[in-house]
């Protein structure tokens, strides 16, 4: 995927969705992952030539693993004149020490959240930016179906009223398979995850599901989509027409 369908793709998903007005500052979520860089890309470039002036600062939260090393995602915050901060923890030894049984994915979650958005807080940002993509919302909808027996998925705005933050979602209309092409064309810094439970998780084993079944349908996902974002979810702001790519 190149840049320009990035940036038209980030713009469809902010413009239908409200995501930005004059004035906001947006802290992004960046991990160090293909997709948080994805989205640093993608709202860098948003910011050049956008009708709605925005100020944005990258904010990643180290979970304390020894070796985890994030000065490929400075050298690339510099390079697209970002401010950038890291955020300390020991949230890597809290998970460890709290075991399995614990449910250590949705723990380390929670605490990851809550040390972004303090950080976003005390940078005076009003917004945060997350990089889930079009999967992640079909694999939630699938998440959700199976395990809580209920049609939902997270929506593209969501106000916390405990921060005073809205958390927004630029990369909802971009599918995981875009930006793995876009990683690779644009050769984006990726830094290894160090978390052990990376890769065997229930999200996991959906997304495999899915893959299994667009394979066998093809489009699967994409219908699901679209069965997402027609389907009324409770807290999901309502779609501004439409923006044509």
């Amino acid at each position: 995927m190149k840049l320009q369908r990035l940036l038209n793709l980030t713009r469809k998903a902010v413009e239908e969705y409200q995501m930005i007005q004059d004035g906001d500052r947006i802290a992004i979520g960046v991990s160090g992952g293909k997709d948080s860089l994805t989205l640093l890309y993608a709202l860098a470039g948003l910011r050049k030539f956008y009708p709605h002036p925005f100020e944005l600062h990258a904010i990643s939260v180290d979970l304390g693993y020894q070796g985890f090393d994030l000065s490929p995602v400075r050298e690339l915050c510099e390079s697209l004149k970002v401010p950038y901060t890291i955020v300390p923890t020991q949230i890597g030894g809290i998970i460890t020490a709290a075991g399995r049984e614990s449910h250590p994915c949705s723990l380390c979650a929670r605490l990851r959240r809550g040390a972004l958005n303090q950080a976003a807080r005390e940078l005076g940002c009003n917004k945060v930016a997350y990089a889930h993509h079009s999967d992640d919302i079909v694999e939630t909808m699938m998440l959700s179906l199976m395990y809580e027996g209920r049609f939902y998925s997270f929506p593209p705005v969501t106000y916390l009223d405990g921060t005073e933050l809205t958390v927004i979602r630029p990369l909802m209309f971009v599918w995981e398979a875009d930006i793995i092409g876009f990683k690779n064309k644009y050769a984006l810094p990726v830094v290894k995850n160090l978390c052990p439970a990376d890769g065997h998780t229930k999200r996991q084993e959906i997304k495999e599901l899915l893959r299994e079944l667009n394979r066998q349908n093809h489009g699967v996902k994409e219908r699901m989509l679209t069965a997402v974002l027609n389907g009324r979810i409770p807290d999901w702001p309502t779609r501004q027409g439409k923006y044509f790519l």
